[in-house]
């Protein structure tokens, strides 16, 4: 394109020019190949050019949806604790393919969610303590809500988790050793 920036300066070949934009944004981060067809838009690098780097660079593995999406439910649900339904959202909007994703997701299975969503319940659980059951409730479905679990487990998990509370603290008062009259 005439005027673009991609066709000004002193390496004014298009691919050139869309090569340097990719491999740039690859080193600060693994992108998508959307992403980088956005990029590279933006820019106002030719299609045509654009379309055979991106090519190029699927061929050689240097763009590889299917691994970034992999890699991306994995350190996410790990490192977030994300649901497969906030996941999902996220790689979408990142412009995966709907295959991609949901093999992706499909990736963690319904177990590993549960201990997920368990674990996040415990983990804020104690800064709740001493509100009324209904605000304790409402504050843990919203924060699991927030990362994508569904509402029938979330207050599953919940409701055991505040069960086993209560188990717990009468299993403490029931071993306090009163002093005999």
């Amino acid at each position: 394109m005439e005027g673009s920036p991609a066709s000004r300066g002193p390496d004014a070949d298009p691919q050139a020019v869309a090569r340097a934009i990719c491999l740039r944004l690859l080193t600060m981060a693994p992108r998508t190949r959307a992403q980088l067809a956005e990029a590279l838009r933006k820019r106002e690098v030719p299609q045509e050019a654009a379309d055979a780097v991106l090519e190029r660079f699927s061929e050689v593995g240097l763009i590889d949806d299917e691994a970034f999406a992999a890699v991306w439910v994995s350190s996410r649900h790990a490192g977030r604790g994300l649901a497969r339904r906030a996941l999902a959202s996220e790689l979408r909007h990142r412009g995966v393919d709907e295959d991609i994703i949901k093999d992706a997701v499909e990736q963690l299975d319904s177990e590993q969610e549960v201990e997920t969503a368990r674990r996040l319940v415990m983990r804020k659980l104690s800064s709740t303590r001493g509100l009324e059951p209904a605000v304790r409730t409402r504050r843990l479905a919203g924060m699991l809500a927030r990362k994508g679990y569904g509402p029938g487990l979330a207050f599953r998990v919940i409701r055991e988790a505040l069960e086993g509370e209560a188990a717990e603290s009468s299993a403490s008062t029931d071993d306090f050793d009163y002093p005999d009259d």
